[in-house]
Parts: C-alpha cells; sequence; structure tokens
C-alpha cells in the first residue's frame, strides 16, 4: 500500500506520480503495439489468401471462404481505425520515453537541473507539461470529425 501523500515530501510526491506515469505510459504502448502488429499481421495474413481460395478450384467453397475473409479485413481495418492503435503506440512511447529523460537528468543534476536552485519544482512542472500535451493531443485526436461521416468520433 502507498504511503499517504501527506506524509511524503515534495521530491518523494513528484517522483512518485513521474515513475507511476512512466509505468502507465510504456504498458499502454506495449499494448498499443501488440495490438497493432497482431492486427496488421491478421490483415496481411488474410488478404494473401484470398487469391489461394479464389483461384484454387480444388478447394470447396474457396470463394465463399475468401469473402469471408475479406469481410474480416474490414472489421480489422475498421477496429484499428477507431482505436487508433499505431498513433496511441508512438505516442504513448513518445512520452514514456520524454518521461524517462526527464527522470534521468533531474537525478543525475544535469540539463534544466544543473544550476536549478528549486530542481524538485521543475520537475514537476516539466512532468505535467508533458502530461498535459499527451491530455491535449489525445483529446484533440479522439474529437476529430470523421471525415466520412462529418460525426466526431469519441
Amino acid at each position: 500500500m502507498a504511503p499517504l501523500a501527506d506524509s511524503l515530501t515534495p521530491e518523494q510526491v513528484t517522483l512518485t506520480r513521474l515513475e507511476e506515469q512512466l509505468v502507465w505510459y510504456d504498458k499502454k504502448s506495449a499494448v498499443n503495439q501488440s495490438r497493432y502488429r497482431s492486427l496488421r499481421i491478421l490483415t496481411i495474413v488474410f488478404a494473401a489468401l484470398i487469391p489461394v481460395l479464389t483461384t484454387a478450384p480444388e478447394i470447396p467453397q474457396g470463394s465463399h471462404i475468401a469473402a469471408g475473409l475479406g469481410v474480416l479485413i474490414a472489421i480489422i481495418e475498421s477496429v484499428q481505425q477507431l482505436n487508433r492503435y499505431q498513433t496511441n503506440w508512438t505516442s504513448y512511447r513518445g512520452t514514456a520515453e520524454a518521461l524517462k529523460h526527464e527522470k534521468f537528468l533531474y537525478l543525475a543534476k544535469a540539463g534544466h537541473y544543473l544550476n536549478d536552485p528549486n530542481p524538485q519544482t521543475t520537475l514537476a512542472e516539466r512532468v505535467e507539461t508533458l502530461l498535459s500535451q499527451e491530455n491535449v493531443a489525445w483529446i484533440s485526436g479522439t474529437s476529430k470529425p470523421d471525415a466520412a461521416s462529418g460525426a466526431k468520433t469519441q
């Protein structure tokens, strides 16, 4: 169980927040990468099977199976577009790497923190700026009008 925030120093609060967010973005990046790659592989395999199924007379119901694979490809591509796995993967990875960068510089007392009279405050502000930028990017990406329908996606 995590200690109460009241019993932590400001530095501990900042580093705890940084570490929790770093773990979250790292995990979410990995999940989105895995989903994106898995669905892309399925799409490639299904697409490669369609010509075989439609041209091989020895495969019973080949054209029906090929049609089903075409439907599955359309569904997979729609799910990918809707859930933005590739975009989220790269965005979350970028945020995780930026958080790692800030953590390293802070702990090494380098970069922005080298001559800073209050490095903990600077770290807190920089971490929150990174998280705010990610949130703004996510919100703007999920509320773009859908070009096909004119409706906003959510």
